[in-house]
């Protein structure tokens, strides 16, 4: 016998569209369902379900609708939508609801509801659930009209409670010719049934499978408290993921416009690198005279750098905004003259200059661009949320963070970085305090909010964003807080202090020798050079010169200079670091057979002066190997300088800033500092492995 689509017709209640109501749409066209939308525009009387009994208003308008139909052998399918995904099409669900040999089925529950008294009553089943689920049944249009031929009640009633008093009435039961889906072959209620449900991957399409009765149920409901898991499976059913295509869902209903965009810089701690920050939003590819700032800044030490930021380039947006602790928060209500809000933490790296265009374009409520810490599992998102709503991990979480799996994602948590549509902020959001809770942080009350609101949060990891910064044990005691960042925040210290040509000093043979066996590299920036002499002007405390010094063993210095050493900025364990990281795999490609733990008695910066100490006189130094860093540019610093080795007879005249000399330290390498005519010069010196 052979059953044909044209014959079933889904009817769903929708008196407003949700993200979940077109879900819902999307996979029914996908499987060329006919549906037909009740309600919509109406006002929802029929109560929230989470707390109490409601629904009624589904049945009138249920009804009301059948009222109107007449073809006999017409087969209906009653569903919810907004939590709702069709996983396979009208021809498997017409085989399966003949297969079950009644006029009408229901979904099936293992749990009991609204009315546990009523328990006995249920007829019981061979194997599978009992009782009876309303969020979704399916019969011909004469016995379903039958069994809401009795409905009076108020649309705040039970339509759970009907249905299941029909049920459980032998007579009715028989008349209608009813039954439940106990073994969930037509419909999944997710409620009660969490581990009974995975994903299973087919070819080119992903299904649910209930393995506890090894059914592969057509429609998935995330009734109750199960919101979350429905949204979970609707990120790969019926085909949205694939192992074969990826994600196909996430170039469709794209948009290209500038639209008016308030982008929210939030500083709530002391945080480093802070100039780039401002540096990377300046170079964001967006019209900035469609961009509004609006700055909020409870941290006392980044005023100066709000400020200089905003004197130097204010002028370039559309508007500017900017208000610290002691101000009033409900100023981010100047969001009503934008099209999106993009909230921005001061501790995100956005590497991607492209971001607002790509996340504008996917045209979402609520769309973050996934960042990572580096060489951690954390991220901007939580893929799932415990009992009591704080982190819980999803099955995707880690393919998704390591990008074995691509996508754009219905996720219950995004943080630091996301954009908003304004229009949701003003509408659907508005009544909320949407940051405050008594019991939560900041981002998960925001989040808890919008997911109260049943407006879907996303995060995307279709391209590389850019990670956050950690600001556990950041210091404020220095000038340049940001130099001592090396273990916490590596990458970040790289992009700021390493040289743009270091990674390429091998492949590209930038390494010259100007002397024998001495060598000279790029390593440090320009901004490298001008913080840590900075840094030790500020410190003020340098040396006298002279041969007797307290800061080293013996308390003799044979070759005294004008110095400070790193230990005394409390700068030795992170020097360590670096002559570690990006010295030593240097010397063991120049040195063959050498190999270094970079220790080191002595590591200083160095000043010379006209009338100071203007040269060095000829010596060895206490080293296998030295390292020199020019620290300042010669003829625009200072005049003079450089370094002469008397056995070659060879001199490096004029150092460039931020590149090293690296070279032996005893016997063969007798070397003197070359007299400073003017100015200022400045080098930091390592003696290694002593």
């Amino acid at each position: 016998m052979l059953y044909f689509p044209e014959k079933l017709v889904v009817v769903t209640v929708a008196t407003t569209e949700t993200d979940g109501f077109r879900r819902f749409l999307r996979s029914a066209k996908h499987f060329n369902y006919t549906v037909k939308v009740l309600g919509r525009g109406e006002k929802w009387r029929g109560g929230d379900y989470m707390s109490t009994p409601g629904g009624g208003q589904k049945v009138r308008l249920l009804k009301e609708a059948l009222d109107q139909m007449e073809t006999e052998d017409t087969i209906i399918l009653f569903i919810d939508s907004y939590d709702v995904v069709l996983a396979s099409g009208p021809k498997e669900l017409l085989r399966k609801f003949h297969q079950a040999g009644h006029k009408v089925v229901f979904s099936s529950e293992s749990l009991i509801w609204p009315d546990r008294h009523l328990e006995d009553k249920h007829p019981h089943v061979r194997e599978g659930n009992r009782f009876l689920g309303a969020g979704g049944f399916m019969g011909y249009l004469p016995n379903i009209k039958d069994m809401v031929s009795d409905w009076t009640g108020e649309d705040h009633d039970s339509d759970q409670l009907y249905f299941t008093k029909i049920y459980i009435n032998p007579e009715k039961r028989k008349s209608i010719n009813i039954t439940v889906d106990s073994k969930c072959r037509l419909f999944q209620n997710l409620h009660g049934a969490l581990d009974e449900v995975v994903l299973k991957f087919e070819e080119g399409r992903v299904r649910a499978r209930n393995v506890l009765y090894d059914t592969l149920p057509v429609v998935i409901h995330g009734n109750g408290p199960t919101k979350l898991q429905v949204n979970y499976l609707g990120n790969y059913i019926p085909n949205s993921w694939t192992f074969e295509t990826g994600c196909t869902v996430c170039h469709e209903d794209l948009v290209n416009f500038n639209v008016r965009l308030m982008v929210g810089i939030f500083i709530q701690q002391p945080t480093p690198f802070v100039s780039v920050f401002f540096e990377r939003l300046l170079k964001l590819k967006y019209p900035k005279n469609r961009l509004q700032l609006f700055i909020y800044n409870q941290e006392v030490h980044h005023e100066d750098q709000v400020r200089t930021f905003l004197q130097d380039h204010g002028h370039l947006y559309q508007d500017v905004k900017s208000i610290g602790s002691e101000d009033d928060m409900d100023a981010v209500s100047s969001h009503k003259n934008c099209d999106y809000f993009f909230n921005l933490d001061i501790e995100v790296v956005l590497k991607n200059e492209d971001t607002l265009k790509i996340l504008i374009e996917q045209n979402l409520p609520v769309v973050a661009p996934m960042i990572t810490r580096p060489g951690r599992l954390w991220s901007n998102f939580w893929g799932a949320l415990s009992a009591d709503g704080f982190y819980a991990r999803s099955e995707d979480y880690v393919d998704i963070v390591q990008g074995r799996r691509v996508g754009v994602w219905n996720v219950p948590y995004v943080s630091s970085v996301y954009l908003i549509k304004a229009d949701l902020l003003r509408s659907e959001l508005s009544d909320y305090q949407l940051f405050q809770s008594n019991t939560l942080d900041a981002d998960m009350a925001f989040c808890h909010n919008i997911r109260n609101k049943a407006i879907f949060m996303y995060v995307t990891n279709l391209h590389t964003f850019g990670r956050i910064l950690s600001t556990e044990n950041y210091q404020t005691n220095h000038l340049h807080n940001d130099l001592w960042q090396i273990f916490e925040n590596p990458a970040d210290w790289q992009d700021r202090y390493i040289h743009e040509n270091y990674t390429r000093i091998m492949k590209d043979k930038l390494i010259e020798t100007p002397c024998p066996d001495v060598y000279w590299f790029p390593v440090f920036t320009d901004v490298a050079c001008n913080h840590i002499v900075q840094e030790m002007e500020h410190f003020g405390q340098w040396s006298g010169g002279n041969n007797k010094d307290s800061r080293i063993q013996g308390g003799y210095e044979n070759v005294p200079t004008i110095d400070i050493h790193m230990n005394q900025v409390n700068y030795e364990k992170e020097w360590h670091k670096f002559l570690l990281d990006y010295i030593a795999p240097i010397t063991e490609k120049m040195y063959p057979g050498y190999y270094t733990k970079a220790h080191f008695d002595l590591a200083f910066v160095v000043r010379y002066k006209p009338d100071e100490q203007p040269s060095l006189r000829p010596h060895h130094d206490a080293s296998t190997f030295t390292i020199n860093i020019a620290l300042n540019q010669v003829g625009l610093d200072y005049q003079g300088g450089g370094c002469r080795f008397l056995r070659y007879d060879c001199s490096i005249q004029a150092p460039r800033k931020g590149w090293a000399l690296m070279h032996p330290g005893r016997l063969t390498h007798y070397h003197e500092g070359l007299p400073t005519t003017a100015g200022v010069r400045y080098i930091a010196v390592s003696f290694v492995d002593p």
